[in-house]
């Protein structure tokens, strides 16, 4: 049976992460150092020490490591407080690219590796990424993969481009995926290896120009040439790749979702404003029958996608491995607030396109949501493979 009651702490908890974000982090939305390019890396670590100081900094990471260590579910409700800025998940250390990556290593990384590479980005000391999508096609088709890594015994060898790697510049912890060539020494296959980013070999080419600007320091192009790494940089075993993505993305496109959220509900709370305040022929532009019904439909938007992504995560919480329903909602969620974001812009009118409020910048970074982790086109495809799998043996 499916409860939605939020416990009591949890909802103390997100009024606490919520008035953080609106008391220390809106402010910096105008702060320079907000780039083209995201969050500089020194916004970033500033904004981690306003979360550190206040107690809440990864506040999601395992009880082992420190953390909370909340419910999916409970996650939902959180998250979606940090998203009120889109600097606030930045600031609480819990903002892709680093959560997914937390995630997956607190789950397969030895305790050796850990320490070295988790333990730091948990405690918000160094950022991470995670190297998969390539410029020929590997990406939402991990099949495609062309990044080699051949072993001599002793040595992988790795070779090959990337690019749109979040935050490549400057990050310290890196987890690259590879295809290991057949050898005579052991397994082959898509492989995960784990590594410091000064390792010599791994070169970040150019930050590019994209429309988001949400992620610390963009989005990289990224060449290995001959980056040579031991078998102890191996991340869990030998051609599992494939099998880790999907272990790091089912709930990586439900965290997405929570944020996003956030920032989609401060969109609407701002044209909901605008819409009581601004006037035109003799009464509030939210009393006209076309404001108020983009009103209306943002209302159910939120609504819906809130109570969709619940359910996926109850879902996880019972043990499901939930990637059926998670690329529901991703596919789901992504679509219907950018339409919200959309409809917030319109209501704002000419100011909507403008700076003067933070709804242009979340439109705009809005749009990419719908694309990473999968646009949504793969996951309706991936969604209709299923429905044609199993439609017939329902009950």
């Amino acid at each position: 049976m499916i409860d939605f009651t939020i416990p009591s702490e949890v909802a103390e908890f997100a009024d606490e992460i919520r008035g953080f974000v609106v008391d220390e982090i809106v402010p910096y939305e105008t702060d320079p150092r907000l780039t083209q390019h995201g969050p500089s890396d020194e916004l970033r670590a500033e904004l981690v020490g306003l979360a550190r100081k206040r107690g809440l900094l990864t506040f999601q990471a395992p009880r082992r490591f420190g953390g909370r260590e909340p419910s999916h579910v409970d996650q939902a409700v959180l998250y979606e407080a940090a998203g009120w800025s889109t600097l606030g998940p930045v600031a609480l250390n819990c903002a892709a690219p680093d959560e997914g990556n937390m995630f997956l290593l607190s789950r397969i990384a030895n305790e050796t590796q850990a320490q070295e590479f988790l333990q730091p980005v948990i405690a918000g000391h160094q950022r991470s990424v995670f190297a998969m999508t390539e410029p020929d096609g590997a990406g939402s088709d991990p099949g495609q993969l062309a990044t080699t890594a051949v072993f001599d015994g002793t040595h992988y060898t790795i070779n090959g481009h990337k690019w749109l790697i979040t935050g490549a510049t400057g990050a310290r912890t890196w987890i690259i995926m590879a295809n290991v060539a057949p050898n005579e020494y052991g397994p082959s296959g898509p492989t995960l290896f784990l590594c410091a980013g000064d390792t010599p070999g791994i070169h970040v080419d150019r930050v590019m120009s994209t429309m988001d600007r949400n992620y610390v320091e963009g989005h990289g192009v990224v060449t290995f040439d001959d980056l040579r790494l031991p078998p102890s940089c191996v991340l869990g075993e030998v051609g599992d790749a494939f099998r880790y993505a999907q272990l790091r993305l089912a709930p990586a496109r439900l965290t997405h979702a929570m944020r996003w959220l956030g920032a989609a509900t401060r969109a609407q709370s701002i044209a909901v404003d605008h819409a009581r305040t601004r006037t035109a022929f003799g009464k509030p532009i939210g009393e006209h029958e076309g404001v108020g019904f983009m009103l209306a439909d943002n209302e159910i938007a939120l609504q819906q996608c809130r109570l969709a992504t619940w359910w996926a995560c109850w879902k996880l919480d019972q043990g499901e491995r939930g990637r059926h329903e998670s690329s529901m909602v991703k596919a789901l969620v992504s679509e219907e607030l950018f339409k919200v974001a959309d409809r917030c812009v319109q209501v704002l009118g000419g100011i909507g396109i403008s700076d003067e409020t933070p709804v242009g910048m979340i439109f705009s970074d809005m749009r990419a949501f719908r694309l990473y982790d999968g646009p949504t086109e793969v996951h309706k495809y991936a969604i209709a493979r299923q429905v044609l799998r199993t439609e017939g043996t329902r009950p």
